[in-house]
C-alpha cells in the first residue's frame, strides 16, 4: 500500500496536466471546487507539509546558512523580476500580467521537495529552503506584489499579508506542533497526506482553468509562453547562480528546483481573495502545470545522468 501511494504521489505532474486539459473542454466537472474549497484545500496541503517537519529541521538552518540564504535570495529576486519582465515582454492583458507577477512573488512550492527527491538532490536543504521562503511569504509576497504589480492595479498589501498568514503560516505551525505532540499518530497520517495534497493541487488548477477556459483558449499562446518562460528561466538561473557561487551539482540542483517551482496554490487563493477579475488566478493555475512538468523532466534527466554505468550498482 505504501509503495502504491508513493507511486501515485510521484505521478503528480500527470494528475495536474490531465485534470487541467479535461477542465479546458469540460469545465463543469471542476468549477464546483471553488471559494472556500480552495482556501481549505491549500490549508490542508500546508498542514501536511507541517506534519513532515520537526524541530531538528529548523536547527538544520544553522548548519547550512549560506546555501539556505542563496536559495532565499534567489527565490525572492529571480522569480519576481522575471515575472515583471515577462508580463511586459509578452504584452499580457492586465489581469494575466498581475497574476503572473503574483505567482512569481509566491514562495517555493511544496512539490519541490518531491521533485528534489526524484532528482537525487538534497531533500533536507529543499525542505529547509521551502520552509524559510514560506514563512517569509507572509511579508515578501504582498510587499513584492505591491511594488511590481502596482503599475497595473492597486494591490491590497495588508489583505495579502493576512491571507498568507491564515492559509500558510497557521496550518504549518499546527502541523509542526502536532508532529511534536503525537509523532506516532502523525506518522500514520503522513501515509496518505502527500497523495491528498497532490490531488488537491490538481483540483485547484482544474477549477481555475475550467472557470476561465474560454479566456485561456482565446489568449493561449502568449499566456502559455509567458508562464513557461517564467519557470524555465527560474530553473536555469537558479542552477547557474548556485554554480557561480561555487556550490556542487547537488546543491545547484536543489536551488534550481526550489527557485523554479512556486506555491501556485497560494497564488490562486490570493488572486481569488484580493483581485476582482477572476482571470488574475489563471496564470497561477497554469503555473502549477508548467513547473510540475519542467521539474519532473529535469528530475528525470538528472537521474538518467546519474545512472550506473558499466554495470555498476547504485545505492
Amino acid at each position: 500500500m505504501t509503495r502504491l501511494l508513493g507511486s501515485l504521489t510521484n505521478a503528480f505532474p500527470v494528475w495536474v496536466v490531465a485534470l487541467s486539459v479535461v477542465a479546458l473542454f469540460e469545465p463543469g466537472w471542476f468549477t464546483w471546487f471553488s471559494g472556500p474549497w480552495i482556501v481549505w484545500g491549500l490549508a490542508v496541503i500546508m498542514l501536511g507539509m507541517g506534519l513532515t517537519l520537526k524541530l531538528d529541521d529548523f536547527r538544520a538552518i544553522g548548519r547550512m546558512p549560506k546555501a539556505v540564504a542563496l536559495g532565499f535570495i534567489a527565490q525572492y529576486t529571480i522569480m519576481p523580476l522575471l515575472g515583471w519582465a515577462f508580463a511586459h515582454l509578452y504584452g499580457l492583458e492586465r489581469p494575466f500580467a498581475v497574476g503572473l507577477i503574483l505567482v512569481a512573488c509566491c514562495p517555493g512550492g511544496t512539490a519541490s521537495n518531491v521533485v528534489t527527491y526524484l532528482a537525487r538532490a538534497n531533500v533536507c536543504l529543499s525542505v529547509v529552503m521551502t520552509m524559510c521562503s514560506t514563512f517569509a511569504a507572509v511579508v515578501m509576497t504582498p510587499l513584492l506584489t505591491s511594488v511590481l504589480a502596482g503599475t497595473f492595479v492597486h494591490v491590497d498589501a495588508w489583505g495579502l499579508f493576512r491571507s498568507t498568514f491564515q492559509v500558510v503560516v497557521l496550518p504549518l505551525v499546527i502541523g509542526v506542533v502536532a508532529n511534536r505532540m503525537a509523532p506516532q499518530l502523525m506518522r500514520r497520517a503522513q501515509l496518505g497526506l502527500p497523495l491528498l495534497s497532490v490531488l488537491t493541487i490538481a483540483l485547484i488548477c482544474a477549477s481555475i482553468i475550467g472557470g476561465s477556459a474560454e479566456a485561456i483558449r482565446g489568449s493561449a499562446l502568449r499566456l502559455l509562453a509567458a508562464v513557461f518562460s517564467l519557470h524555465a528561466g527560474g530553473f536555469a538561473i537558479g542552477y547557474v547562480a548556485a554554480r557561480l557561487a561555487r556550490w556542487d551539482k547537488i546543491v545547484a540542483r536543489t536551488v534550481s528546483i526550489e527557485v523554479g517551482m512556486q506555491n501556485s496554490g497560494l497564488g490562486v487563493v490570493l488572486a481569488r481573495s484580493h483581485f476582482a477579475d477572476p482571470l488574475t488566478a489563471v496564470p497561477c493555475a497554469i503555473s502549477s502545470v508548467f513547473h510540475s512538468v519542467i521539474g519532473s523532466l529535469l528530475a528525470g534527466w538528472w537521474r538518467w545522468r546519474d545512472r550506473p554505468r558499466n554495470g555498476g550498482a547504485r545505492a
